[in-house]
């Protein structure tokens, strides 16, 4: 591709969206190049702090019980009390709580903690994803969230790069590095962000009109609860990146720094390929697309356990990384299509629930499986997974049409996260 066409595509990707939507896009990056405590946290707890794998998966799965149950909380609260408001409070109790944790040494006061941090920083997920359908257009709401996305892993490479010297240095002074900088992106969206909830449309009595959606609503939605189902075991393997990938290189000799250089590879793939590999999935079937995928991240991780080198370690990240750039997209459109646009805040919230609920189960998991068997079983573990769930994508597309381009109530909504982290690994967004 020229130089100038890669500009036409650039001017084209970020033209024509609404102002209010490149504070919020702004705010996200701000958070993002702070966020890299979950991605050092098993290392801290191992390493610096001297418990085991086990102890250190307890914790992360403490983070996550709290993910599960912000995840509903917060969906339900950005449609009732509004997004700004939850949002805010998310940001700032995630800011406070992560503060809390660089001084924090008793191990139940850590798992307090941890516990907290999980249930602040996933609170904000819903809200955000109601925000940005919320203010711009439905033509337009595809390309947002994939700069937001792009925004996300972005913050991700860098901040995983610089991140891994400074806990080198200090793992403390990391921690207060996190919190001021998801205090920026409170004091961003305060300043520049409106509240976006459309009002409430209130029926006269004997009205008719669509039933409300409530979260027995979202429950008994078979399909859509499938699709939750399979995007949990994604996330399953996926943590592995923040739990058992850390703890490994840990064990084989590697440093912290040597941690986040890998981890940044991860960010680094996905700002560089993302935007022109969307463009090339959009044009094919979702089934095979979500199929492949899964195939790709499953056995991507099961490929850790021939690695030996930094640059091995590096290559498998890039294997996973392309099963996540394929997945995430797609999948995104598939609750799009599954979601009506009256219960989009519910959806949503359980949507994040599937990678809330893997980071309760995944770390707790995985620190077992490598105190009692090994890492080879982990990451033979990892493959098995993708393969059931490229099963279950199969069975999940029988007899639901390939693309519905034109359909309204297909609201699309943002990728999940590394993670991550917070958004691709679960990490504070």
């Amino acid at each position: 591709m020229s130089v100038a066409a890669l500009r036409r595509a650039t001017r084209e990707s970020v033209s024509g969206l609404p102002r209010e939507f490149w504070w919020l896009w702004t705010s996200t990056l701000v958070n993002r190049l702070g966020a890299f405590v979950l991605t050092f946290l098993a290392l801290y707890l191992t390493a610096q702090r001297g418990f085991s794998a086990a102890y250190a998966g307890l914790v992360a799965s403490l983070i996550g019980l709290g993910g599960v149950i912000a995840s509903v909380l917060g969906g339900v609260l950005a449609d009732r009390l509004g997004r700004r408001p939850t949002l805010l409070t998310a940001q700032l109790a995630t800011a406070a709580t992560v503060a809390v944790l660089a001084f924090v040494r008793d191990p139940a006061g850590i798992a307090v903690t941890g516990f907290a941090l999980g249930l602040a920083s996933n609170a904000s997920r819903p809200a955000i994803q109601a925000m940005m359908a919320d203010i711009v257009p439905p033509k337009d709401r595809v390309r947002a969230f994939s700069l937001n996305y792009w925004a996300i892993n972005l913050g991700f490479a860098v901040s995983s790069v610089y991140a891994g010297f400074l806990v080198a240095q200090s793992y403390t002074l990391g921690f207060l590095v996190e919190a001021g900088m998801t205090l920026a992106c409170a004091l961003v969206v305060f300043v520049k962000v409106k509240e976006s909830r459309p009002e409430q449309t209130v029926r006269s009595a004997g009205e008719a009109g669509p039933a409300p959606v409530t979260m027995g609503t979202v429950l008994r939605d078979g399909r859509f609860m499938l699709m939750v189902g399979l995007s949990f075991l994604v996330a399953v393997i996926f943590t592995q990146s923040s739990v058992g990938l850390p703890i490994v290189m840990g064990e084989n000799g590697f440093s912290s720094s040597d941690v986040g250089l890998v981890a940044a590879v991860n960010g680094v793939v996905i700002v560089a390929l993302q935007i022109p590999l969307t463009r090339f999935i959009e044009r094919r079937d979702p089934g095979r697309l979500l199929t492949v995928s899964s195939l790709l991240i499953g056995y991507g991780f099961a490929l850790t356990a021939f690695a030996g080198s930094l640059a091995a370690y590096a290559l498998t990240v890039v294997v996973w990384t392309l099963g996540e750039m394929v997945n995430a997209p797609t999948q995104s459109g598939l609750v799009a299509r599954l979601a009506p646009a009256e219960g989009r805040g519910r959806y949503q919230g359980v949507y994040t629930t599937s990678w809330s609920a893997a980071a309760l189960v995944a770390p707790l998991a995985g620190g077992w499986v490598l105190d009692s068997a090994g890492a080879g079983w982990l990451w033979g573990g990892c493959a098995v997974l993708g393969t059931v769930t490229a099963f279950g994508y199969w069975v999940l597309m029988r007899g639901l049409p390939g693309r519905l381009p034109d359909e309204p109530a297909a609201d699309p909504v943002p990728a999940t996260p590394a993670v991550a982290a917070p958004a691709a690994e679960n990490a504070p967004a």
